[in-house]
C-alpha cells in the first residue's frame, strides 16, 4: 500500500476517532504524550508519524494500530493482499509489517519484523495487561525487558507481558525475522 493512502487513513482514523470519545486534540495529547502540534500534523496527513507515535496515539484512543492504518470498513472476513500490508521501515534494512489486526471482540494485532545485524527497536510500554507473543523465523533474537535480557533462537517462542518498556535486538551477523502477535485488555482509557 503506498504512503499516501497510509497517511491519508492515519488522518482520517485519528480525527474520527477522537471525535467519536469526543476529545479535544489537548486531550488526545495529555493521554498520548503526543505533542498537540504532532496531532494536527498527523489528522491533517501532513506528517507519517512513527511506529511508537501510533501506537500511544492508539492506546490512548482504546482502539489498535491496526484500526489507525485502516483503509476501510471490516468485512465479516477480511483477506488482506501482501500489497495491502501496511510497512513501518526502521533504519536502513529493517521493518516491521502490521499484517493484520482487530479491535472487536478483542484487541489483536499481528506482526511480521525483519532486523538487520546490529539493529534494534524500543517499544515504548503497552497500557496494563498487553500480552506479547513471538516467534523466531530466522536469526536470533535478543529481547530486553523487566531489567533482564533473553536469547530467542530459530523455532523458539516467547511471551511476556508488554506494559513495561521492551526491545528487540540483533546481535547477530545474520538478518533476524520474526512474527509477533500483541494482544491487549479491550478497555478505554476512561475505564
Amino acid at each position: 500500500m503506498d504512503p499516501e493512502t497510509i497517511t491519508a487513513a492515519v488522518a482520517n482514523n485519528v480525527r474520527a476517532q477522537r471525535a467519536h470519545r469526543q476529545m479535544t486534540l489537548d486531550e488526545l495529547a495529555a493521554r498520548s504524550g503526543v505533542s498537540r502540534g504532532m496531532l494536527v500534523q498527523i489528522e491533517q496527513g501532513r506528517t507519517n508519524p512513527s511506529i511508537n507515535t501510533l501506537t500511544r496515539i492508539a492506546d490512548a484512543l482504546g482502539v489498535t494500530v491496526a484500526r489507525m492504518v485502516e483503509v476501510s470498513d471490516v468485512p465479516a472476513v477480511r483477506i488482506v493482499n501482501a500489497a495491502d500490508v501496511v510497512t513501518f521501515p526502521h533504519g536502513k534494512a529493517s521493518s516491521a509489517r502490521l499484517l493484520v489486526g482487530t479491535d472487536a471482540p478483542s484487541i489483536l494485532e499481528l506482526w511480521d519484523w525483519r532486523l538487520a545485524p546490529g539493529d534494534h527497536h524500543d517499544g515504548d510500554a503497552h497500557p496494563p495487561g498487553t500480552r506479547e507473543m513471538l516467534t523466531v523465523l530466522e536469526g536470533e533474537l535478543t529481547l530486553s525487558v523487566y531489567g533482564g535480557s533473553h536469547v530467542v533462537g530459530v523455532d523458539d517462542a516467547v511471551v511476556f507481558r508488554a506494559d513495561r518498556p521492551h526491545r528487540y535486538a540483533n546481535n547477530g551477523q545474520v538478518p533476524l525475522r520474526f512474527t509477533m502477535v500483541v494482544t491487549e485488555p479491550k478497555v478505554t482509557p476512561d475505564q
